[in-house]
């Protein structure tokens, strides 16, 4: 894990985990096991003291959001960032710079739903940004699986580093 990221200036983002989203038919794997994934990332990282960021879509200009539009039940815990996007990338008009600069924030681990558009897009602003970025692939998928490996084995090598969880090293 040291030769990867420095977990002191490292945050998890996950993308997109609402019901609506991850109950989805989802390739190349269910959004529940992206869920499961994410919830085994997510506790490795809050033990090391490094921040998890949830960055969850809203509809714009609806006077209700969906029903499922909150994130799965237990992913956010006491001190994580909650982000609410109105665009497809995480972004734009929510504050999520501020909030990770407040956390001395370089490095960010991106995981989520749907690989090629909230975790793409939200990527490639970080990078804008300056950020180092790091994607675990067994903890995204898409709505095919030709989007997600397209951006996993395409799109993501030329932004940052793409790894599996157990890569991390610290999660169980």
């Amino acid at each position: 894990m040291a030769d990867l990221f420095d977990p002191r200036r490292t945050a998890l983002v996950l993308i997109d985990l609402i019901d609506r989203i991850v109950d989805q038919p989802l390739q190349p794997r269910p959004g529940r096991e992206v869920v499961a994934t994410a919830e085994s990332l997510a506790t490795a990282f809050r033990e090391h003291g490094a921040p998890v960021v949830l960055v969850r879509v809203e509809r714009p200009n609806v006077a209700e959001q969906p029903p499922g539009s909150g994130l799965v039940a237990g992913l956010l815990q006491d001190g994580d960032v909650e982000i609410v996007k109105r665009t497809i990338g995480g972004f734009q008009g929510t504050g999520l710079d501020d909030r990770l600069r407040e956390r001395n924030v370089e490095t960010l681990v991106f995981a989520g739903i749907a690989t090629n558009l909230g975790v793409e897009s939200t990527a490639r602003a970080a990078l804008d940004h300056g950020y180092r970025l790091i994607f675990v692939e067994d903890a995204m998928t898409a709505f095919t699986a030709e989007e997600h490996q397209a951006a996993v084995e395409l799109d993501f090598p030329r932004l940052g580093t793409v790894i599996a969880a157990a890569d991390l090293g610290f999660t169980g």
